[in-house]
């Protein structure tokens, strides 16, 4: 069994449902720009998403149920995280007994408090491995569940194999994630790889929107924009 199969297989055995491999090449800049340096030494990497559970998605219109923001954060946050991070620590342990370097990336840990940016995105290493698109809500959009997965990311100089290519957007004219956007967060713009990502969505409003729920004592969970889109809610209404 080579490498890069033995990786899924482990992947699938510990409750991954997305494995995708990208070469790094073509994004090697904007990489470098958001992370530093360091991330040029690795030309690869291996992006590791989990499906959320649905029914816990389903309830976040109701604002009013603490029980349902806090099984979001919970299940559909903190739990599934976690579990992407222990995965990817036993994939980078493997391949490092493999003689590879390897650097594994948190899941959702922000390196730059004005950017409000993590060290690498995890939508993009996912985009480049042809596993989803990136929406009008800037976020990855997977063909059969839309959203609705969390995603980590492995870098490493291990000889793997591209597992696809960009995909097409396949938004077309809906504004669902922009309708609901309770902070009017998105511009409706369809991503365009030139262009920054302000000209699609201004992450400062979700910070703030954020920051006023903590304030006001509020379970500070949104996630309408993952809830809403047609591509993860088909199968479930």
């Amino acid at each position: 069994m080579s490498l890069q199969n033995g990786l899924n297989k482990i992947a699938l055995d510990n409750g991954v449902q997305y494995f995708g491999v990208s070469d790094l090449s073509k994004a090697r800049e904007f990489i470098v720009e958001q992370g530093g340096e360091n991330l040029s030494a690795y030309p690869y990497a291996i992006s590791l998403g989990i499906k959320l559970i649905d029914p816990i998605v389903n309830k976040l219109p109701h604002r009013n149920e603490r029980a349902a923001l806090l099984n979001y954060k919970h299940h559909a946050y903190d739990v599934i995280n976690s579990r992407l991070d222990m995965i990817a620590s036993i994939l980078s342990n493997h391949i490092q007994e493999k003689g590879y370097r390897v650097l594994p990336l948190p899941s959702s840990k922000r390196i730059d408090d004005e950017r409000i940016c993590a060290q690498f995105s995890h939508k993009l290493g996912a985009h480049l491995a042809g596993l989803g698109w990136i929406g009008k809500s800037c976020l990855l959009i997977t063909p059969d569940n839309g959203p609705r997965v969390r995603w980590t990311t492995i870098l490493t100089d291990a000889p793997l194999s591209p597992t696809g290519s960009k995909m097409e957007s396949r938004c077309g004219t809906c504004n669902e994630c922009v309708k609901i956007c309770p902070v009017q967060a998105f511009t409706g713009r369809d991503f365009v790889e030139s262009e920054s990502r302000e000209m699609m969505y201004d992450a400062k409003k979700c910070e703030d929107y954020f920051k006023e729920m903590e304030n006001n004592g509020q379970i500070s969970v949104c996630g309408l924009c993952v809830y809403v889109c047609p591509h993860g809610r088909k199968k479930n209404y």
